[in-house]
């Protein structure tokens, strides 16, 4: 692929669910560099949805659909239940495409290694959307991390809670462990990586997974404990029938400490009809301000700004820079989820 800054890059999304209609489809919308040509999806109100918002765009009925026009587009995301990603994103780069894979990235770390495998031997760029590396509060985090004004990290504590008592979607409620369903593949895949990405490899030397909910086939009720190979203890939470819901973060040190309520406004502001263009996206309500230093001595931290459209604007410049000759990287390196993968391996084998 030869370096074009300039070149449109045409995208085609695969799914119109949460993931395609909310994550994806505005995000490369917003990014001047895409142009979203295609959408997938069989569902006949997500149809008129996807026509309605996006006009310009070509609806198919299966991801199939769309890899038969390849030759007309560079680029496939998708947005589609976790077991057809390594099938999808294996034909995607084999028809000559370059693929964003939605987390979790595979069922099995083995296919993720293929896939990485498979995408560096045909030249293609590959990337997956690990989109909370671009949370306000998880890039505040990074920061007081980075800055050592919280002294040596001890204890890292994160958290994914939520009060959903019913299994809403039709494949999560079909959906077993070995499909990639379940809260620990969902949710604990941005943990598991967020905490990898602070503090560096680790291995699960506790894991806690249950089904509390009725019709849940997986797991809705996680708790791990990692310890990094820098010395940190991770405490992870994940759970979708918690009616009084804990700290998003609480990280302790030998100079201080940091703790954070409440979830990233980026999704619901989007889920609400705004657009990452708006001039108040991700901007948290400063109510929700992080609490900063020791008890005695706490001052409120103001939480930097989400970014979502970063990860794809990213891509875009690694794809026409020249793709995977270009010597940018892609905004998530596969390797980490693979090893988010292990990780996942690691507690099911523990629990």
């Amino acid at each position: 692929m030869t370096t074009d800054p300039s070149r449109t890059i045409r995208v085609a999304v695969a799914g119109f669910g949460l993931s395609g209609s909310v994550f994806h489809a505005p995000l490369i919308a917003a990014v001047p560099a895409f142009s979203l040509d295609v959408i997938s999806t069989s569902d006949a109100g997500r149809k008129s949805a996807a026509s309605a918002s996006y006009p310009g765009a070509r609806i198919v009925d299966t991801p199939a659909a769309i890899l038969e026009l390849a030759g007309d587009l560079d680029l496939l995301v998708l947005g589609t239940p976790p077991a057809t990603h390594y099938p999808l994103a294996k034909a995607a780069l084999e028809a000559g495409l370059d693929v964003v894979v939605d987390k979790p990235f595979t069922v099995r770390s083995a296919e993720g290694e293929e896939l990485i495998q498979l995408a560096a031997r045909l030249g293609r760029v590959l990337t997956v959307f690990q989109n909370r590396r671009w949370d306000g509060d998880y890039l505040t985090v990074r920061g007081l991390v980075d800055s050592g004004v919280l002294g040596a990290v001890t204890r890292f504590e994160s958290r994914f809670e939520r009060w959903s008592p019913a299994v809403a979607k039709a494949w999560k409620a079909a959906a077993t462990a070995d499909d990639g369903g379940g809260v620990l593949f969902d949710l604990g895949t941005h943990l598991l990586d967020q905490a990898l990405e602070l503090f560096g490899p680790a291995t699960v030397v506790h894991a806690d997974l249950a089904a509390r909910r009725p019709g849940e086939r997986a797991d809705d009720d996680v708790f791990l404990v990692l310890r990094h190979d820098s010395g940190v203890t991770s405490h992870l939470w994940m759970n979708m029938l918690c009616a009084q819901q804990g700290p998003r973060y609480r990280l302790l040190g030998s100079e201080g400490g940091y703790t954070k309520h409440g979830v990233d406004p980026q999704e619901p502001f989007i889920v609400a009809g705004g657009s990452p263009l708006d001039p108040d996206y991700g901007v948290e309500d400063r109510d929700w301000a992080g609490m900063l230093g020791r008890d005695g001595h706490l001052d409120r931290l103001p939480t930097a700004r989400g970014a979502y459209p970063e990860f794809y604007r990213l891509l875009a410049e690694k794809i026409n820079d020249g793709g995977a000759a270009s010597a940018l990287p892609v905004p998530v390196d596969p390797a980490g989820p693979v090893e988010v993968l292990r990780l996942i391996e690691q507690a099911r084998a523990l629990a």
